[in-house]
């Protein structure tokens, strides 16, 4: 479909890629990996075609359209979202007014026996099969399916586009894309504004209506759920992998084994080959064949062995003073702006220790938690932090607090201590900083290279309660692995606000979902939760629906359970004694299901009359209530279990 022969690319003399060639074809999907810096970017922007390249060049039919989301874009604010979105059907448009234009010169025609009517008919026919074929009834429906998908609201369309954030604006921009349906479909770090609900959307666009396409991204999640192909670029050439991502991972490994062995039985014939000339270099007896080595050195081909991976550096916490137990408590937290509810009655306690994700659609309320924990706004209810507490705070706006007048290494030189300043250069090149970057004064940087750098900062402070909002959106792949590598042994408590799937993988065992001005806790990892949401979306419901989550306010207590009513299976079809044994059963599984629900209203008492005390100054200052509040929690969590399983056996036996 499209041919890029011979791509190279030089910028002041120094070679970025040189020799690049390969073929897309119809409906692959490729992701184009490397290192920052080894011309991602560029190769996308040469086959847009808004750059040119230095050698070579890329062929396409005429025909064949292409859609290109760039990192960057210049965003117009002259329209409404739903304005700005219809000028991706500016063809449908032009179609409307010719058919417009056929019928009043059909209508003022009378003719009707003429050849140049039939002409004008058939041209009439031809437009509109031509506008039909091309969705013209329907694509208003596309429009809002689209942008739904990518996270806006109905009443968000006839809003002005300026009122949106430069976030939301690029999603904009991508629904024009998409509903544009073009041939290839290049799209540059596309996930960095979306949250977890837009990117599955996304994800599924591509997998069922997206034609080719080649992006570039540095969630691993999504470029594993949507290619088939991965073209890496290392050392200033491509390796084509026509597997996906984590398959291309192993033969990559492979890959580099074999160059490495390579690598060295070549410098070992090297060292050879100039042993013997050096020792034989005056004898006349072996100059024929020292002279066999020469030529030999002059004709070796050197073997490259591609960039090491600097993932494998490990990152880990300076010591810090041992928090309480509960870091953070809320007790019937909530946050408004004028007449807008951003969330209220959250209640939640995190242990000492405890890795949990806050997630949920953007403009849920995550970031504003993060706020009001972090003391920078007001709120409704009692929030409290607990005893020793030393808080590390990354978000975006940290990186403009950054000193602009040292360098780089001089800002992480100024907070590292011990050994580590012994690697600083090493920290630096994992999170992208290598070689001469590194001498960059801060000032001259970009605002994702100042993230990353305020990135590191934290990681080498004495903290123990990081709360990062959005830390990977600047990372590659190898500095998320280091991240999240030193957050996993990280001793402290962590509060990650991500909408990285597989960076929260593995990583946290709670999360709390923020949606519709409330607070949801479940008590598992992110796939887990994400599946549970699939089936809730799905309207897959039943018992096991409610399994290890709750809305983060006061346990709710389960719904009681209907009447036992008579079995599906009649009775006379079973003997007496199966009957007997059957009624036994049946009570059994009720009388459990009542003590377990007796249980969970005695815990739910407690919990209400421990809260109570809780509110008054005195028991604000005894530190015991806390600790029993936490165990009474725990123990309405286990009380909840106890009653689904009881219940799934007490609907086991009446099915």
């Amino acid at each position: 479909m499209i041919s890029i022969d011979n791509l190279g690319v030089e910028f002041s003399a120094r070679p970025l890629f040189s020799n690049v060639s390969f073929v897309v074809n119809p409906k692959d999907r490729i992701a184009l990996v490397g290192k920052n810096g080894a011309g991602k970017s560029t190769l996308l922007k040469i086959i847009a075609g808004t750059q040119t390249p230095t050698s070579g060049g890329v062929s396409r039919p005429k025909d064949i359209s292409v859609g290109y989301l760039p990192q960057v874009m210049v965003l117009s604010d002259e329209r409404t979202v739903r304005e700005e979105a219809e000028t991706a059907f500016a063809h449908i448009h032009e179609m409307q007014d010719e058919i417009e234009r056929l019928t009043r010169a059909l209508n003022e025609r009378t003719d009707y026996e003429s050849e140049s009517y039939m002409e004008l008919v058939e041209h009439f026919t031809h437009a509109n099969d031509r506008y039909q074929m091309m969705g013209g009834q329907n694509y208003h429906a596309e429009l809002e399916r689209t942008l739904l998908g990518l996270g806006f609201r109905r009443e968000d369309f006839d809003r002005p586009t300026s009122e949106f954030s430069g976030g939301w604006r690029m999603r904009i921009e991508l629904a024009k894309i998409l509903l544009q349906n073009p041939d290839l479909l290049l799209l540059d770090e596309p996930t960095n504004h979306l949250d977890i609900g837009s990117i599955q959307w996304l994800e599924q666009f591509i997998a069922q209506r997206a034609n080719a396409v080649m992006l570039v991204s540095h969630d691993r999640a999504f470029i594993n759920h949507v290619t088939n192909r991965t073209i890496e670029i290392t050392c200033g050439h491509i390796n084509d992998y026509r597997v996906a991502y984590d398959q291309y991972c192993i033969l990559r490994d492979e890959r580099r084994e074999q160059q490495l062995r390579a690598y060295e039985n070549q410098q070992r014939e090297i060292a050879e080959a100039r042993d013997f000339i050096e020792r034989f270099r005056y004898k006349p007896t072996k100059s024929n064949q020292v002279q066999s080595r020469v030529k030999m050195l002059e004709k070796i081909v050197p073997i490259e062995v591609d960039d090491i991976d600097t993932s494998r550096l490990h990152l880990k916490f300076p010591p810090c003073l041992r928090s309480g137990d509960y870091p953070v408590i809320c007790d019937e937290v909530g946050k408004s702006y004028g007449p807008h509810n951003v969330f209220s009655g959250v209640n939640l306690t995190i242990k000492r220790g405890e890795k949990v994700a806050f997630v949920g659609n953007n403009g849920e309320g995550k970031s504003t938690l993060v706020k009001c924990i972090m003391g920078e706004i007001g709120y409704d209810g009692r929030l409290q932090i607990g005893h020793n507490v030393q808080i590390g705070y990354f978000a975006q706006n940290q990186a403009q607090l950054l000193d602009g007048d040292i360098t780089v290494f001089d800002t992480i030189d100024r907070v590292a201590r011990g050994d580590i300043r012994l690697k600083i250069r090493d920290i630096l090149g994992a999170f992208m900083f290598g070689g001469e970057a590194g001498d960059k004064y801060v000032k001259v940087l970009s605002g994702g290279e100042r993230s990353r750098l305020a990135m590191i900062r934290l990681l080498l402070e004495p903290v123990n309660l990081l709360i990062l909002d959005e830390p990977t959106n600047h990372l590659d792949l190898q500095s998320k692995d280091v991240l999240k590598q030193a957050i996993k042994d990280f001793d402290g408590t962590a509060i990650i606000v991500s909408h990285d799937r597989d960076f929260l993988d593995g990583l946290v065992d709670r999360v709390y979902e923020f949606a519709n001005g409330r607070v949801r806790e479940h008590l598992m990892g992110i796939y887990d939760f994400l599946e549970r949401k699939r089936m809730e979306n799905e309207g897959i419901t039943g018992t096991a629906s409610n399994v290890n989550h709750r809305t983060a306010t006061s346990p709710s207590k389960p719904e009681p359970t209907p009447p036992a009513s008579t079995p599906a299976t009649p009775a006379t079809t079973r003997s007496y004694e199966e009957q007997k044994e059957y009624n036994r059963q049946l009570k059994r599984a009720e009388k459990a299901v009542e003590n377990a629900e007796a249980r969970i209203e005695e815990l739910e008492q407690q919990l209400a009359d421990m809260e109570a005390k809780m509110a008054t100054a005195e028991g604000a200052a005894d530190a015991s209530l806390f600790t029993r509040h936490a165990e009474l929690k725990r123990q309405i969590d286990e009380a909840v279990e106890a009653w689904e399983a009881a219940s799934e056996q007490l609907e086991a036996l009446k099915n």
